[in-house]
């Protein structure tokens, strides 16, 4: 792809910006949200149509104008934002365009079935093909998504953060897998915001910045520091900010939380000012949990504290009341009305403090909104900018933002930087720090490794429902014996393992 422009509206999102794969590489595409590169991928496989620019496919100059043509050609796209149908089983989306039928024209779901397993075991999944994809998952959906493109032979597969939902033994199953697949000519242009994947699994990588062409190095010949200054044009400095927050007294004591097949027994606490990790495999209760102790899913049994306070929450409503807020996993679906502006999404949680006599000030709403995106530093045309053109990385200051305004007491975070760029995700991280130095008490779900170690305190680490242990993360605390938090450690605890 070279000298490929388009615009939207009169904004010009890409600026001659080009990209060359080889057969049978894996080839990273990086850049900061809003950089561009879903665009030239959408381009490459006729979801949008360039502006100027070429496109050659084994030396052949190509149009495709719909993305039925480039999957034709081999070119799949798996999105970032899963292109599932909820409703329908996991067989039915597998083959949805692409049904089997035997005689009279009647599907054979046996030869379904067969083809399903067959590329389901190669990647490692052991999910029912009769399983509704609402029923699982965003990791399993993700390798439902995955299984798609290899069901159709395709010779370029795209994968826009496909591990931003994995676990670490699901990644590795998906390397794997893409190792296979390079060995068998098949090339993969992998957009991935986690630098260590990149120096894992990729060959080269080509970076964009503001829409345009910056530069295309082999992995082998760049570091992190240099690619991360390609893509913002600055030095970042740590990838972790210092933390100076002061741990207070017990905020939040969970006991005995049990929701039946889902979580058991399940208790700890957080502190004013701490930041508890949650760590574990997808699938292993960590959300459910967390849903649990805001009232979203009904819970079994237990009991749950507030400052030594026996309370009842059983609804998100009376959480929200008793200080807690919730940042979700899925910010598209549960965390922003997408189509709504950024002042409507703020006002959302805070119409309390925007309202008299019930009826909304709206110059005190007007004024909140431009608070959140000053002192967010959300980029955007103005507060009345639809969520839904927003990157990712500003789409989630935009909920940090209203449930800020809420001053919470305690904040749960899921996967909060989820499908945000390396510049994004050092604010977020800030914001995180600036919130624990108030002494909001901070419990952060995230299925990185690194950013567990890097952001907690302590680690909380959840197998199959149950608590499997609590290591600390701050050596300067330890108590003689204490089991500490290291990779090592954490991934004992998720599979099952016992510390020595």
């Amino acid at each position: 792809m070279t000298g490929i422009n388009k615009s939207f509206s009169g904004n010009q999102v890409l600026k001659n910006a080009e990209i060359d794969i080889a057969e049978g590489e894996i080839h990273a595409l990086m850049g900061e949200n809003g950089a561009g590169k879903s665009t030239l991928m959408k381009i490459l496989t006729g979801v949008y149509t360039r502006d100027s620019g070429e496109v050659l496919v084994n030396g052949t100059p190509v149009n495709y104008t719909h993305p039925k043509q480039a999957e034709e050609a081999g070119i799949v796209f798996i999105y970032q934002e899963l292109n599932s149908v909820p409703d329908l089983t996991v067989r039915e989306n597998l083959f949805l365009g692409k049904e089997i039928h035997g005689k009279f024209g009647i599907l054979d779901k046996a030869a379904m079935d067969k083809k399903a397993r067959q590329v389901l075991d190669r990647l490692g999944v052991s999910i029912p093909v009769d399983r509704t994809m609402s029923e699982l998952s965003v990791g399993q959906q993700q390798m439902i998504e995955i299984a798609k493109a290899l069901l159709v032979d395709a010779k370029v597969i795209i994968m826009d953060e496909p591990t931003a939902a994995m676990t670490l033994e699901e990644t590795r199953v998906l390397f794997r897998v893409l190792r296979e697949l390079k060995e068998k000519g098949v090339s993969t242009i992998y957009i991935s915001h986690r630098m260590e994947e990149i120096f894992e699994i990729c060959d080269r990588v080509t970076v964009l910045r503001d829409g345009q062409f910056i530069g295309t190095k082999k992995v082998s010949e760049t570091d992190m520091d240099s690619l991360i200054k390609m893509m913002i044009g600055r030095e970042i400095g740590e990838r972790y900010p210092a933390r100076h927050s002061k741990i207070g007294d017990t905020m939040l004591e969970v006991k005995d939380f049990t929701k039946k097949g889902v979580f058991q027994n399940v208790s700890f606490s957080v502190r004013a000012g701490e930041v508890l990790g949650v760590s574990g495999l997808i699938g292993a209760g960590r959300t459910e949990i967390m849903q649990s102790i805001f009232g979203y899913l009904p819970r079994d049994g237990g009991t749950l504290l507030i400052r030594g306070k026996e309370v009842s929450v059983h609804s998100p409503e009376q959480a929200i009341s008793y200080g807690i807020g919730f940042i979700t996993e899925d910010r598209k679906t549960e965390g922003l009305m997408l189509e709504k502006s950024i002042r409507e999404n703020v006002s959302l949680t805070n119409l309390g403090r925007i309202s008299d006599h019930s009826v909304i000030d709206k110059k005190k709403d007007m004024e909140l909104a431009r608070k959140a995106v000053q002192e967010l530093t959300i980029r955007c045309s103005g507060p009345e900018e639809s969520c839904d053109s927003l990157s990712g990385g500003n789409q989630q200051k935009v909920i940090f933002s209203k449930w800020i305004f809420t001053e919470p007491k305690i904040l749960i975070l899921d996967e909060p930087t989820r499908g945000v760029d390396v510049g994004a995700k050092k604010e977020i991280y800030n914001i995180i720090n600036t919130l624990a130095e108030k002494g909001v008490a901070v419990i952060m779900v995230s299925s990185e490794l690194s950013e567990i170690l890097g952001m907690s305190d302590r680690v909380m680490v959840i197998h199959e429902g149950h608590m499997a242990g609590i290591l600390n993360n701050r050596p300067e605390t330890a108590a003689a014996g204490e089991k500490m938090a290291s990779q090592e450690n954490i991934m004992t605890l998720a599979t099952g393992g016992k510390l020595k």
